[in-house]
């Protein structure tokens, strides 16, 4: 099959995508790093969230960075690799079941992590200038907010449009897969960002 080519011919590789992509992301890198650096259970700190935004939360932004990029370069490996030798349906696949991997790793009892970062990797691995632009959405929203949360479920909701607009219908329906993927991990938070109880960046606990 040729890479790039939209079909759903080989049902076979987009299951292996699937359940690729979903092991990939499910990989814990925060608890990981967390628990390597001497700094205990991720869980147990901050959000209890396993992702860079609570590592931040620990004071060590080496971490911190280091859980960023890892977690956004499992989604982008995930879609890059399917895509280059597989087929581009299969590297979309793969690339959302990273995100649901982060999101619901069956290691942690499917409670993972909000899939943020990840997201962000697979949107700039399957377009990188709606990836680019939604990171530039992600980034003003938090500079001009402070709140990660808020600044996630901005960038979330624009990428299908983003995809829309700069890649293709397909790349946008995945973006909008994505979107909801991180809209149902961040419902404690919208709760929070409505009453008014939403820690900033930065802030520990």
């Amino acid at each position: 099959m040729a890479a790039g080519a939209f079909t759903l011919a080989d049902p076979g590789l987009l299951i292996i995508a699937a359940v690729a992509g979903y092991l990939l992301g499910s990989v814990p890198f925060g608890l990981m790093l967390t628990r390597a650096a001497g700094l205990g259970d991720i869980r147990r700190i901050g959000s209890g969230n396993i992702g860079a935004t609570n590592v931040l939360r620990t004071g060590n932004k080496p971490l911190a960075a280091a859980t960023l990029l890892l977690d956004g370069g499992k989604g982008a490996a995930a879609a890059l690799a399917f895509t280059q030798w597989g087929s581009e349906a299969a590297g979309l696949i793969a690339g959302v079941a990273a995100v649901a991997g982060h999101n619901f790793p069956v290691w942690l009892r499917f409670k993972g992590g909000k899939g943020v970062a990840t997201t962000l990797g697979v949107l700039l691995a399957i377009a990188w200038p709606a990836g680019l632009a939604a990171c530039a959405v992600w980034l003003l929203t938090a500079l001009i907010f402070r709140y990660s949360s808020l600044a996630a479920l901005v960038a979330l909701a624009s990428a299908p449009l983003l995809m829309f607009w700069l890649a293709d219908g397909k790349r946008a329906v995945a973006a909008a897969l994505l979107a909801v993927l991180g809209f149902v991990r961040h419902d404690a938070n919208i709760r929070r960002l409505i009453a008014g109880e939403e820690p900033k960046i930065g802030r520990r606990g």
